[in-house]
């Protein structure tokens, strides 16, 4: 993972030494978040969880409708589970908060003088700062109870590893005055679980929409 973000750093440095000319945006809106791999039981009581994200990066120019966009993102992220039924009437979400460096490749299409239309796609690396799983209603023992239990990501005892990888996706439109309008999907490709069994691992699986503004 330190391999991996260290180079994602240096492509950054040296794609911005070539680019022909350097913009800066910012980006924030709706996340809803999941984990894949979750039980054919589960499945049906499985919620997108909603939560926000705030992203800046840079734009470098390397050729004609063509840049790369290294930066730095706080990302919230998780799952949710309502259920009904089985004996249990009550939900389970978790909510994690997560620092991110994506480096993304994005193409952009000319509509004229109104703006363009863009697409993108890069990888990321991302690090768990904080999380906290809330316990409401009747679920059974699965959770200990009712209640709010911090996330774990360190220690014999953790719930989550805290390093994350993955592919972003993404695709907008952004205005002739700078203004953004973007949805995207975060594909995690690292599995947080900190058991090798198989069976109980998991990965994030984010869909966004927002809102920004390009210079």
């Amino acid at each position: 993972m330190k391999k991996l973000l260290s180079v994602l750093i240096v492509l950054g440095i040296s794609i911005g030494a070539f680019a022909q000319e350097v913009g800066y945006g910012v980006k924030a809106g709706l996340n809803l978040g999941k984990y894949s791999n979750v039980s054919d039981a589960a499945k049906d009581y499985q919620k997108m969880n909603p939560s926000f994200y705030v992203s800046g990066y840079a734009d470098l120019a390397v050729a004609p409708q063509f840049s790369i966009q290294p930066g730095i993102s706080l990302q919230g992220k998780g799952e949710k589970y309502d259920f009904d039924g089985d004996n249990m009437d009550g939900s389970v979400t978790t909510n994690v908060m997560a620092l991110e460096i994506p480096v993304n490749a994005v193409y952009y299409i000319p509509t004229g003088s109104s703006g363009s239309v863009f697409l993108g796609a890069g990888p990321y690396v991302g690090y768990s700062l904080s999380g906290k799983t809330k316990v409401k209603g009747n679920v059974g023992d699965i959770w200990g109870g009712e209640g709010d239990y911090d996330l774990k990501f360190s220690g014999d005892d953790k719930d989550q590893k805290p390093f994350d990888f993955g592919v972003n996706f993404m695709a907008g439109y952004r205005l002739s005055n700078g203004f953004l309008i973007n949805a995207g999907y975060g594909l995690g490709l690292s599995n947080l679980s900190p058991s090798d069994n198989s069976d109980s691992k998991f990965s994030n699986r984010v869909l966004s929409f927002g809102v920004g503004f390009q210079l």
